[in-house]
């Protein structure tokens, strides 16, 4: 990229930091303004990040693209880094963002003070870490991200949100605490927080230094897991999404996206192949993490009667399934988890305001009324003659129905959407990890354990989903229909029709995948292009 479309790689940070400020200087009577000024920020963010992403992967070479802040050289000033996977993190954030404004404005915007600017803050930071070249503004952007984070679970009020965003405020700021050490320990070994130059210096890296960079780079990685909700350091996540606003909720299922980013990027860039004695560090214990918290997020999910914690419970899953992907270490695994990240995190953030409706048609108590019916019946004969044959179903009712089902084959990974797409594409990968027409290969205990997580995973979230859903969607007679607001439907709809489109654009969008883990897992590129570039 050339000319003025160079300085659209700062945009994605910029225009909602300006945008957030103006609305903390706006009165909150002016919520209507407020409101226009957010969905135009967040409109115009999704144009920049689809247009980056088209450009990048139109061009020739390993696809980066480089801004340096004051025109300060890379090794010393601000650096922005876009690539393939800076953009598409960028495409669905704001696609998660504009979801959760559109869902917000018919109520929860009225429900708290500056949610509109929280919301922008919040891009902010989460556009701001994927697009960072150094380890200090990753930081950075962190706590920016966090700090609106906060007062996103906080909005509305109440005891269950107060309570879980006063654990989920200590727990970050302990991972906060961790980065810290984890940074600096890095840097007192390599003299540089800069990313292409710590790739660029590792591999000459003396061995008697190497220790304290690999216990730094393990204390970084805790601080990420416990930031990705990773097993056993996510227990924090599923109360804190429970209890959230569904608008938070939504866009709070990109955050754990945030540590798992950082984990791919650096380990995929620092340890890699072509890194030198310390190539592959952590990689086992990706795999082993990520397996244990898709086994947790199993369990979880049958465990719980509850619609919004069972969200929650489907983000370990991911947060699991992507943690041992990138653990894996092949090129077409990590292709076919960025396939699944975007379709996961989409799923979630509709299946999370999807709920709130849902939940307006039911009685309160009506999950502990579920389980003790279950368990013990309800004392009474049924009156076969009073029986209803069949009871019409409401066409809300159907139209949620139908975002319920899309929500349940989406997180289980059935076919024919896109979840399934992308499951396919790593187990094809896990068994045949010499690649298609090359003979047998010997397939890792990593890639089976993998495989038969990805197995069972799936069938325990079929299981939770087909049951939430007869206990939320059939009809009955007595059943109140949820007022729903076509604002309200819109965003749920509009995450699933993107869903879909990756489904009909299998190829295409798989092409980009694949190019996209071709680069991260060629590191030798990367000091290259920031270090030779940054101007």
């Amino acid at each position: 990229m050339s000319g003025w479309q160079q300085h659209l790689a700062v945009a994605p940070v910029a225009l909602p930091l300006l945008v957030g400020a103006i609305m903390v200087a706006l009165d909150e009577q002016r919520a209507r303004l407020k409101a226009a000024l957010g969905l135009a920020s967040i409109l115009l963010l999704l144009g920049i990040a689809v247009f980056l992403a088209v450009r990048l992967h139109a061009g020739i070479g390993p696809g980066i693209a480089v801004y340096s802040l004051g025109s300060w050289p890379a090794s010393f000033g601000i650096v922005l880094m876009l690539d393939r996977l800076s953009a598409l993190l960028l495409v669905v954030t704001a696609l998660l963002g504009l979801a959760a404004q559109l869902y917000a404005l018919p109520r929860w915007q009225r429900m708290g003070a500056h949610f509109h600017a929280l919301l922008q803050f919040q891009l902010m930071g989460l556009n701001g870490a994927f697009l960072t070249g150094d380890l200090f503004n990753l930081f950075v952007f962190f706590e920016v991200l966090l700090a609106a984070s906060y007062g996103l679970a906080l909005h509305g009020s109440g005891v269950a949100r107060v309570k879980a965003g006063l654990h989920y405020i200590a727990i970050n700021l302990a991972a906060s605490l961790l980065f810290l050490i984890g940074v600096s320990m890095i840097y007192g070994v390599s003299g540089t927080l800069n990313m292409a130059d710590l790739a660029a210096r590792i591999p000459q890296m003396p061995a008697a230094n190497r220790p304290l960079l690999e216990a730094g780079a393990a204390i970084l990685g805790i601080a990420f897991l416990v930031k990705a909700a990773a097993w056993p350091l996510g227990f924090w996540l599923v109360p804190t999404y429970a209890a959230a606003s569904p608008p938070a909720a939504a866009i709070f299922s990109m955050m754990s996206k945030v540590g798992l980013y950082a984990i791919a990027r650096l380990a995929l860039l620092l340890f890699g192949t072509g890194t030198g004695a310390s190539a592959g560090f952590g990689g086992t214990w990706l795999v082993a993490v990520g397996v244990a918290t898709i086994a947790f997020g199993a369990i979880s999910v049958l465990a719980t009667q509850d619609l919004p914690r069972l969200a929650g419970a489907n983000v370990y899953i991911s947060s699991g399934t992507l943690l041992a992907a990138v653990g894996a270490g092949q090129v077409g695994v990590t292709g076919g988890a960025l396939f699944y990240l975007v379709s996961s995190a989409l799923a979630i953030g509709a299946f999370f305001l999807l709920i709130e409706l849902l939940d307006r048609g039911r009685e309160i108590g009506a999950d502990v009324l579920a389980v003790t019916l279950e368990a013990y019946g309800d004392g009474e004969e049924e009156d076969e003659e009073d029986d209803a044959i069949g009871v019409p179903i409401p066409a809300t009712m159907a139209v949620l129905g139908a975002c319920f089902l899309c929500c349940a084959l989406l997180l289980a990974g059935l076919p024919p959407l896109s979840g399934f797409i992308a499951k396919f594409a790593m187990l094809n990968a896990l068994l045949n990890p010499a690649g298609l027409g090359k003979g047998p290969a010997l397939i890792p205990w990593s890639g089976w354990a993998l495989l038969i997580a990805l197995f069972l995973s799936g069938f325990a979230t079929i299981l939770a989903m087909t049951r939430a859903g007869i206990r939320n969607l059939w009809a009955t007679e007595d059943r109140a229909v949820p007022r729903v607001r076509a604002i309200e439907i819109a965003p749920i709809l509009m995450l699933l029709l993107v869903c879909v489109g990756m489904t009909v654009a299998a190829g295409p969008v798989m092409r980009y995948m694949q190019a996209t883990a071709a680069t991260l897992h060629a590191p030798q590129d990367y000091p290259r292009q920031v270090l030779g570039r940054a101007r």
